[in-house]
């Protein structure tokens, strides 16, 4: 045997084997769940984990293969009711992949497309139902704690998610929200208008908290000018009462002697107005000055 007849067998012979690999096995990407049909029919728990693995040919066995990666889509803008009877145009997003290639093959034949469709009449559903509990003050309010955005977002996975795995649909949802809130013309001017009392009510809120807070310094500051203004009241009439009863010792001798009470009367005022260093010019003849009457001209006043 020459040569080229070696040559053509080991040529011949890997070429079976290749085909025989081909035919008996098969391989499973990181990115990948394979799901092996026997006749038909699911066998084996889906085979998630890479690698390669043993199958019998067709027609026994037949292999398929989907992407175990998440899935992303954007829904169709839908027109829903709130509670409150206002129209919201609204989308979602949302983030879903194969959680059992067993249930999933029967229910779409393997079609992703067609899981998406059949996810889409779902979530049409349960946003119409999730929306129709909430008002429109919970899409669009100034105050943000208002707000319950993430409260209708997980409300309307929970529920998909349950039907989904009642109806054995092999299918997870791993993330859901809100993409668009639109709202109709009609909607728009009402929600500027609601808006617009809500800031009113508020600024009405803080003038009120402004006055009665204004009211009560007033109180408080009338009071204390009134318990001031009768503490002087009571101190001058004490020190009046005082100066009456030194008046009244002072008295007698001063109707016993009318013209001392003058002098020394006139003697004190002259005191007080030179109690400092003061130069006056002053007419003799008006008391008290009228005590330097007669005074030699040439005595400097003191």
């Amino acid at each position: 045997m020459n040569k080229r007849n070696v040559l053509n067998l080991i040529v011949g012979a890997a070429l079976v084997v290749v085909f025989l690999l081909l035919l008996f096995t098969f391989q499973v990407r990181q990115s990948e769940v394979a799901l092996v049909l026997t006749f038909g029919k699911p066998g084996a728990t889906p085979i998630t984990q890479p690698g390669l693995y043993f199958k019998w040919p067709w027609p026994i066995q037949r292999v398929y293969r989907f992407d175990s990666r998440v899935q992303n889509f954007e829904d169709k803008l839908r027109q829903t009711l709130t509670a409150d009877n206002n129209n919201l145009i609204l989308t979602v997003y949302v983030g879903w992949k194969i959680s059992d290639a067993s249930e999933f093959y029967p229910k779409f034949v393997g079609s992703v497309p067609a899981a998406q469709q059949a996810l889409e009449k779902i979530l049409a559903t349960d946003q119409s139902s999730v929306v129709g509990k909430h008002t429109l003050s919970d899409f669009v309010n100034s105050d943000p704690k208002d707000l319950k955005f993430d409260e209708m977002e997980k409300a309307i996975q929970d529920a998909a998610q349950a039907e989904l795995s009642t109806n054995n649909y092999g299918i997870q949802l791993e993330f859901l929200g809100f993409k668009k809130i639109e709202l109709p013309e009609s909607v728009t001017q009402s929600v500027f208008d609601r808006m617009k009392a809500e800031r009113q009510k508020l600024i009405s809120a803080v003038v009120n908290q402004g006055a009665r807070e204004a009211s009560i310094i007033k109180s408080d500051a009338d009071r204390t000018a009134a318990e001031t203004i009768a503490n002087a009241n009571a101190t001058a009439k004490h020190i009046q009462g005082e100066g009456d009863a030194e008046a009244a010792k002072v008295l007698p001798t001063f109707q016993e002697n009318p013209q001392l009470a003058n002098y020394l009367l006139r003697l004190d005022a002259l005191r007080l107005s030179l109690n400092q260093q003061t130069t006056l010019i002053l007419d003799e003849r008006n008391a008290p000055f009228d005590l330097f009457a007669g005074l030699p001209t040439n005595s400097p006043a003191q």
